[in-house]
């Protein structure tokens, strides 16, 4: 099924995932209760309206919840020559060294792979940018070219302090908002571009379907009980980039970092219903099943993070349920002695792709054109265009600080 999935998209038009968004449809800032978003709910063909703070009235008990605990790092620097040109680099992921903890952690210098703006005013030499850090004193930041590759710069970052690299993201780094929101970043998005629980730092965008928790929604969910577990993906900047190729499996998807402990494998081997939040966590559960596949067929080197390829999916031999692949994947840890579960992936999810994992999702209303619809018109077929048209009847609003849907699996699509 799954070879033939990828075999019937060879000519699919990325045309088919485009829809006129009114610029006045979009969010460009958050409202100002989190909870107070809307919540559109799709079941069984059906479309009803309601509000997000009312999330756990449309859930059953003993439903497990999948958020992404990823936290969204400062990562736009600026620097200013003394020409006067403002270079601004934007941090997407570590290169030396490569874990995102120690390369946080470094203190006076470690490298990330980069995009820059205003590159062609930046020919030589390095930047510096100067700071001070009540208690500390004076920080001389540095940044230097390394190398250039097609999509990315590798720039060493050195300062003259042990003030860790994070600590100066955090306090001097801008937030990452999208670009679409077409703005600069305010001390608002600081908090609102967060998620109440986030905690791993890593990303350089938010899981946006989890900026809707409030702790008093959180609060209800455990309540009644609905269970809420954990995994780490932390998004790249390939969230924001657009499908530019007219066919769809012409695109390059960008390889994303996650983590799953074991105890977020254990709740999701016993849970009778997992609903992951944003397609962030799909796609992490989603890659647990073709990576203990990879596993099971002695495709996984030792002491190598297992990666995810675009379209290993298609080519795999689709024969475990799910919980069979969650526990190869525990046994692979307790093999190891890891405490958690570390992979990659650049997995796509085309349309007549088997969701493996889930039978709801909770997510925003995502751009036309992206590889983030795409996911969605393969959970719900066809009727995806209902939902949206529905959306922008009824003054929804779109993308990352937009409202919210809770969309049940469309089992023809």
């Amino acid at each position: 099924m799954i070879k033939n999935t990828l075999k019937n998209n060879t000519a699919l038009s990325i045309s088919e995932f485009d829809y006129t968004l009114p610029n006045e449809k979009i969010a460009k800032y958050p409202l100002g209760k989190r909870d107070n978003s809307k919540l559109l709910i799709y079941k069984d063909g059906i479309i009803k309206d309601s509000l997000f703070s009312s999330l756990s009235d449309q859930l059953t008990e003993n439903d497990l919840l999948v958020v992404n605990n990823t936290k969204v790092i400062h990562s736009r620097l600026l620097f200013k020559k003394v020409t006067g040109a403002i270079i601004e680099i934007f941090c997407l992921e570590p290169h030396l060294p490569s874990d995102y903890v120690l390369s946080l952690q470094s203190n006076q210098k470690c490298q990330w792979k980069c995009l820059v703006g205003n590159l062609k005013r930046w020919k030589e030499g390095v930047l510096t940018q100067h700071f001070f850090i009540s208690g500390i004193g004076d920080i001389s930041l540095t940044a230097k070219k390394i190398e250039s590759f097609e999509n990315y710069l590798t720039i060493e970052f050195t300062w003259n302090s042990l003030v860790p690299f994070a600590q100066l993201l955090e306090q001097f780094g801008e937030t990452p908002i999208p670009p679409y929101l077409n703005r600069s970043s305010e001390n608002i998005d600081k908090e609102r571009y967060q998620t109440v629980y986030s905690n791993i730092e890593g990303s350089v965008a938010a899981p946006t379907a989890g900026l809707h928790f409030t702790e008093g929604v959180l609060e209800t969910l455990k309540a009644k009980p609905i269970q809420i577990s954990e995994v780490t993906l932390h998004v790249g900047a390939g969230t924001f980039k657009p499908v530019q190729t007219e066919l769809v499996m012409e695109h390059e998807m960008h390889s994303e970092f996650f983590e799953v402990t074991r105890e977020t494998l254990i709740n999701l081997l016993k849970a009778p219903r997992i609903i992951p939040v944003g397609t962030t966590s799909l796609r992490t559960l989603e890659s647990l099943y073709w990576l203990a596949l990879k596993i099971k067929k002695g495709l996984v080197k030792p002491h190598e993070i297992p990666e995810l390829e675009q379209w290993d999916a298609y080519k795999l031999e689709d024969n475990l349920d799910y919980r069979n692949a969650l526990e190869i994947i525990l046994e692979y840890i307790e093999n190891h002695k890891y405490a958690k579960f570390s992979a990659k992936t650049k997995l796509m999810i085309l349309p007549g792709y088997q969701i493996k994992s889930s039978k709801a999702l909770i997510t925003n209303f995502h751009q036309p054109k992206s590889t983030l619809l795409v996911l969605v018109s393969s959970f719900l077929g066809e009727d995806w265009k209902k939902i949206y048209n529905h959306a922008l009847e009824n003054n929804y609003r779109f993308l990352s600080y937009g409202d919210s849907s809770l969309l049940f699996h469309n089992l023809h699509a």
